[in-house]
């Protein structure tokens, strides 16, 4: 019998959302690193996109923290 994860959402997690904004061009980095920024979801300079805080998205920023500026905001 296979065994259901346990949902790992509680409220604080849901509530808080990542501002993600593109300050510098990938224009000359690695194929990696442009594939990160697409993935977020970041196609020109300056565009921004809300992200929930998770650490899979969290593990992205890391790549990329050189690129792009974060913002923490907390929906209602």
């Amino acid at each position: 019998m296979a065994v259901k994860a346990k949902s790992s959402t509680s409220g604080t997690e849901t509530d808080r959302r990542l501002k993600i904004t593109l300050v510098r061009s990938t224009i000359h980095r690695p194929a990696g690193q442009r594939e990160v920024v697409r993935g977020l979801g970041l196609r020109k300079l300056n565009s921004q996109v809300l992200r929930p805080d998770r650490p899979e998205i969290r593990g992205m920023i890391r790549k990329v923290c050189h690129l792009v500026k974060v913002e923490t905001v907390e929906s209602k």
